[in-house]
């Protein structure tokens, strides 16, 4: 549509502004075509001491997985192993212990869970309203002004629908428990969502970036390529690898009845779903089919010297 509508518009000039000039695909060098080549971009840690955006602290926290999640994500389908990732229990108690802590800080926190069921089950656990696509407009509304005017109302939980178009200046802590694979675009769009932060002129303030991966699984990987443009614009990562005093509260998921019971639910999950097996690629070698050659360009035969 933005091509068309680039291509099919007559104008004298063409001005394209972006935050994010990412695509994955690898399209974005048209824009030197549709619109033309890049004239500024603006240095992120410049305009952070000049006070235009928040600054953040970044972090990404290793959750092992329980064994019997762990052979369950084993046993499973690549399609079907992201799901065990993002409904890892220690997963779940770090978000509650973030969400938690931050709480009581005085802290505004955005999650983001991609995926409905898993979305529907971290609202349960931290009771947080939720938005996904099929929230209805006037509920949506709510839930965000609820969340902007309610010092109550310190979390709320969303999928990707909240990548963009939603302004939340009072949102200074964000949560991300699963994501779209490796996206760098996605990951700096999760960002700007605490960027805007109205407290950002405070002396002192900083706003918290976290990111939740499963230990030992895709996440991993992922989560290393969607950083890589941050990192680009001077952001730094810490890896933690234990929270400390987690294991001294009371989190939910603690003992291995309520894991057990949580992993019955999320295959339960997996096989009503009806997901296809995705075939591997074979070994065999694959026998040419005949191809019909043209009359008028028939193959040399070789000749013995």
């Amino acid at each position: 549509m933005f091509r068309n509508a680039v291509s099919n518009i007559n104008a004298h000039v063409k001005l394209g502004l972006t935050a994010t000039l990412l695509r994955e695909d690898g399209k974005i060098d048209d824009l030197n075509f549709l619109v033309g080549p890049k004239l500024y971009e603006a240095n992120w840690m410049d305009l952070t001491e000049q006070g235009y955006i928040a600054p953040v602290q970044c972090a990404e926290v290793r959750c092992p997985m329980p064994a019997e999640f762990y052979n369950a994500y084993l046993s499973e389908q690549v399609h079907n192993q992201a799901l065990l990732g993002i409904t890892n229990p220690n997963k779940i108690r770090a978000c509650q212990y973030l969400v938690n802590y931050h709480a009581r800080r005085g802290d505004k926190i955005i999650v983001f869970v991609d995926d409905i069921f898993a979305l529907t089950l971290y609202a349960k656990v931290l009771k947080a309203p939720y938005i996904h696509g099929g929230t209805s407009h006037t509920t949506r509304m709510q839930i965000l002004e609820e969340f902007q005017k309610n010092p109550a109302q310190h979390t709320i939980i969303l999928s990707k629908i909240g990548d963009t178009s939603i302004d939340l200046p009072a949102a200074t802590c964000l949560i991300q428990v699963s994501s779209h694979f490796g996206s760098r675009r996605q990951e700096t769009q999760r960002l700007g969502r605490i960027l805007r932060a109205s407290a950002r002129d405070q002396e002192g303030f900083n706003a918290y970036f976290y990111t939740l991966v499963s230990e030992y699984t895709q996440e991993v990987r992922f989560s290393a390529k969607r950083r890589q443009f941050l990192a680009d614009q001077g952001y730094s990562f810490k890896t933690i690898i234990e929270l400390e005093g987690m294991d001294d509260l009371e989190l939910v998921l603690a003992s291995a009845e309520s894991q057990a019971s949580l992993l019955r639910r999320v295959k339960q999950k997996l096989s009503e779903s009806g997901a296809v097996e995705v075939p591997l690629p074979s070994k065999q070698r694959r026998v040419k089919e005949p191809v019909e050659r043209h009359p008028l360009f028939k193959r040399r035969q070789r000749t013995d010297k």
